[in-house]
């Protein structure tokens, strides 16, 4: 087969590393692949992988002016050159995100002309990007989303979709998307070797004395990735517990809530390292030294937090998604020991002030995408974070996480008011090499590429039609908003 792989940008991240993936496992099985992208890759992607670099499909505010026509065409061309014929597919990444607004039309325009497309949003502009959702909406479709979806949602024997997880799945199909032209297809996970063995290393007098037990969180400490909830586990830790993140955030806009929770551990002297990540010489020896691994994430795309620790012999504890971890459930791996919500006491807080700020994040959602608010989001909303009279953790704000960690630490024995009342990491070792042996199984590169070939083999086999039709952009948006879905920390 002869695969044409699109993206806008190779640069180091979650996208790149599936592209890195898809490219090995396709060349080791003789197939083809040309990845066309808007700018000049930082590191070659295989000696069997030819490069295109097209101005064209960077991002908005870098790309040259070329119509969606113009795209559609340098696009064919490139594939031409590079195959000697046009490609068996194109397999797209996050055409629909907003990043670049002459794609969703030039990938139309292939389509219209009997090109086999597999298009794989990894995120979603109706998922709490309101201004990338503004910018396609007002100037693809002024304003219209039928228009809209027309674009970014086609749907004929030609187009297919695939998708990270079982959320997005049914978010898809329940918007349209024939079950026949959907695939879920999970991410590979770039696996070590079967047995390793942490070598001596500084990690450990960088976490804490000898002989402590190292929570790790392995994080780009970003908002969704929940600190305060961290912090919350390290203010009740034992005396042998040391708590530590690996990475700070990047973007200029997380510093301020980074700021302060590195503030708030150290005016209360919580056992936390920040930043560890960056004082040790080997993150896998990293890894290897702690008791377990933490997450704490109220959002995750594909969810490999939750298969990585196991690769390492470690448990896992935190807090589970289960709209994320349902795939890995089905595939056998055993994750009983997270909590899907950590109550605590209603009467803990301001609940004034907290329903107030909710009220006002729902408003502000809901304008941000050009809706109109109902009247009952408010109490759809608060109905779900409560659980007879606690609230989850995970759907408050800063403020309200800071009283609860400050309550805590002044007052420990309270703690018996919380569900749960500890981390849990007591997999058995018999639990952590299955879960490992199953992760290698299900989610390794072999097991990808066989999944790849599957689903473009049955794209290529389809008819091209000149019937075109589209999924519903407007319910796929109300899913996303839905009240009940609303988690403060992604506002």
């Amino acid at each position: 087969m002869r695969i044409a792989i699109v993206h806008f940008h190779l640069q180091t991240g979650g996208v790149t590393r599936v592209i890195q993936h898809t490219c090995e496992a396709l060349t080791d099985a003789g197939h083809e692949i040309l990845v066309l992208t808007g700018e000049t890759p930082q590191q070659p992607l295989g000696c069997n992988v030819k490069i295109a670099v097209l101005s064209g499909l960077g991002y908005e505010e870098r790309r040259d002016g070329q119509t969606p026509d113009a795209l559609a065409a340098a696009m064919l061309n490139s594939a031409r050159e590079a195959f000697r014929t046009a490609p068996d597919l194109w397999h797209v990444h996050n055409h629909g995100l907003g990043k670049n607004l002459a794609l969703p039309g030039a990938l139309l325009r292939l389509a219209r002309n009997g090109q086999r497309l597999l298009l794989q949003p990894h995120d979603f502009a109706e998922d709490g990007r309101p201004a990338l959702y503004r910018r396609l909406r007002n100037q693809l479709a002024d304003g219209d989303i039928g228009r809209l979806s027309a674009l970014l949602y086609p749907l004929a024997p030609q187009i297919h979709y695939a998708v990270l997880n079982a959320r997005d799945l049914d978010f898809l199909t329940d918007a349209g998307i024939p079950d026949a032209n959907i695939h879920l297809l999970a991410n590979a996970v770039s696996l070590p070797g079967p047995k390793i063995e942490a070598a001596p290393t500084r990690t450990r007098s960088e976490a804490g004395a000898d002989g402590q037990r190292l929570w790790l969180y392995p994080t780009r400490a970003i908002r969704r990735k929940n600190l305060g909830e961290f912090l919350l586990w390290s203010a009740l830790g034992n005396e042998q517990d040391h708590f530590a993140t690996t990475q700070a955030p990047q973007n200029p806009q997380e510093q301020a809530h980074y700021r302060r929770w590195v503030a708030l551990a150290t005016e209360l002297d919580l056992p936390v390292t920040f930043e560890l990540g960056n004082k040790v010489d080997n993150f896998q020896d990293l890894m290897m030294s702690s008791h377990a691994l933490v997450t704490t994430s109220v959002g995750e795309g594909f969810g490999l937090a939750f298969l990585e620790p196991w690769l390492s012999g470690k448990p896992l504890a935190g807090r589970d998604l289960p709209e994320i971890t349902r795939d890995f459930r089905n595939a056998g791996i055993a994750l009983d020991n997270l909590y899907e919500r950590l109550l605590v006491p209603l009467s803990w807080l301001d609940v004034g002030r907290l329903q107030a700020d909710l009220s006002a994040a729902l408003s502000t959602n809901a304008r941000a995408y050009g809706r109109q608010l109902d009247a009952d989001a408010l109490t759809k909303a608060w109905q779900s974070m409560l659980v007879n009279a606690c609230i989850d953790m995970g759907r408050l704000n800063e403020t309200a996480q800071e009283m609860v960690i400050r309550r805590l630490h002044s007052s420990p024995a309270e703690r018996a008011e919380l569900t749960p009342t500890t981390l849990d990491a007591t997999s058995s070792p018999e639990v952590i090499a299955t879960n490992d042996a199953t992760i290698r199984t299900s989610y390794g590169l072999s097991s990808y590429g066989q999944r790849l070939e599957s689903i473009y083999t049955g794209i290529i086999n389809a008819l091209p039609s000149a019937h075109f039709d589209h999924a519903d952009g407007d319910l796929l948006l109300n899913r996303f908003l839905a009240p009940e879905r609303l988690t403060l920390l992604r506002t």
